[in-house]
């Protein structure tokens, strides 16, 4: 007997019976058939979602990483991780796709029983799919960077179906429909103007612009909740806008978006680990730039700090549904986006969500 995970407009797991057959259909719309529900994966990415999925004990499910954009690009993430899950720090590191540095080698030598690897994983690693599919190690494909409320459920539903834990994928799949539901009838029912917005990916200090966002990532959030991103038709996927053009445009909410980064003595620093004082110190030195005084997101107090890494997990309904609360805070006054930050890692995932991950400026 066979199951079927069907993807398209209606997305739905199916139960998998002992001995069934597991049959899906990928984020790239490959099917791919698995004897059984994997045991030892290689993971590419989206480490939180998998292990939200797979519960207390998906880490020792775990036979590779990608280390690097896990370690590299969120070391306070990684840090939390490995105190709480210390095998996670002596996992085969297989490299990594968009550095180039991504060994099939090390990964088939690693003899996982599955890659789960990011849409965009798997579209860099070209040849090497079939390289693995050759060795006889299945992959698979997820997409939470699509950044839609179908792919996140369809690659969380995956994540389920692969992995043996349909019901708690669909528990999650369900939270974030919710969510995501809730979150558009109340931008639907607001009466507040449509502010402009502008969002910097502040890594680089105040005296140099970073880069803005015309598709995707914060440009898709903010157009989601109903502002209006004014790198729209300035750029086409990211970039950085000219400091006259963002002044010209007097945007009315201003958001920064930080992370954990290393050696970046001038950035706006957000999340694991990070301290909210130095945040609010970072994000007054933007202030400081010629012009902004007077931009109204300034004078009204609508400067925001938000967690880069939040854009593309299965947690950020919590930062679109920030970001709504500054465009319609009467229509989110209940909402309370810290708190359900802190709700979804209790209840999920096992360490606890300790740093500034939003601040508005003081």
């Amino acid at each position: 007997m066979k199951t079927t995970l069907l993807l398209g407009g209606a997305l739905c797991a199916l139960a998998l019976p002992a001995l069934a057959d597991i049959n899906v259909t990928d984020l790239r719309g490959r099917t791919v058939t698995l004897e059984q529900p994997a045991r030892h994966v290689l993971l590419g990415f989206n480490y939180e979602d998998f292990l939200a999925v797979t519960g207390p004990r998906g880490a020792e499910r775990i036979a590779a990483l990608s280390r690097t954009p896990w370690a590299d690009w969120r070391p306070g993430q990684w840090a939390a991780y490995t105190a709480a899950l210390p095998a996670l720090a002596t996992l085969p590191d297989v490299g990594d796709t968009e550095t180039g540095t991504f060994s099939v080698e090390a990964a088939i030598a690693a003899r996982p029983d599955l890659a789960i690897l990011a849409g965009w994983q798997f579209d860099t690693l070209g040849e090497g799919v079939a390289q693995l599919e050759a060795a006889g190690i299945p992959v698979v494909a997820i997409d939470y960077n699509a950044q839609t409320v179908a792919a996140h459920v369809a690659s969380t539903r995956l994540l389920g179906a692969v992995m043996g834990e349909p019901e708690r994928a669909e528990k999650l799949a369900a939270l974030y429909e919710r969510k995501m539901q809730d979150t558009a009838a109340r931008v639907a029912a607001s009466d507040a103007p449509r502010h402009t917005v502008y969002v910097e990916l502040a890594q680089k200090g105040p005296g140099e612009v970073g880069n803005s966002y015309g598709k995707g990532m914060w440009a898709g959030v903010i157009e989601g909740v109903g502002g209006e991103n004014i790198a729209t038709g300035q750029i086409e996927n990211w970039g950085p806008l000219s400091p006259e053009y963002v002044l010209a445009r007097q945007p009315e909410v201003i958001l920064l978006a930080g992370s954990e980064w290393k050696n970046k003595p001038e950035a706006v620093l957000l999340g694991f680990g990070q301290d909210e004082a130095l945040a609010q110190d970072r994000i007054a030195a933007y202030l400081r730039r010629p012009g902004w005084a007077d931009l109204p997101a300034v004078r009204e107090g609508r400067v925001y700090a938000i967690y880069h890494g939040g854009a593309r997990t299965l947690s950020d309904y919590v930062y679109a549904r920030a970001i709504a609360k500054a465009l319609h805070p009467a229509a989110f006054a209940d909402v309370d986006p810290a708190a359900e930050l802190a709700e979804f890692y209790a209840d999920w995932l096992p360490v606890e969500p300790n740093g500034p991950f939003v601040v508005q400026a003081k």
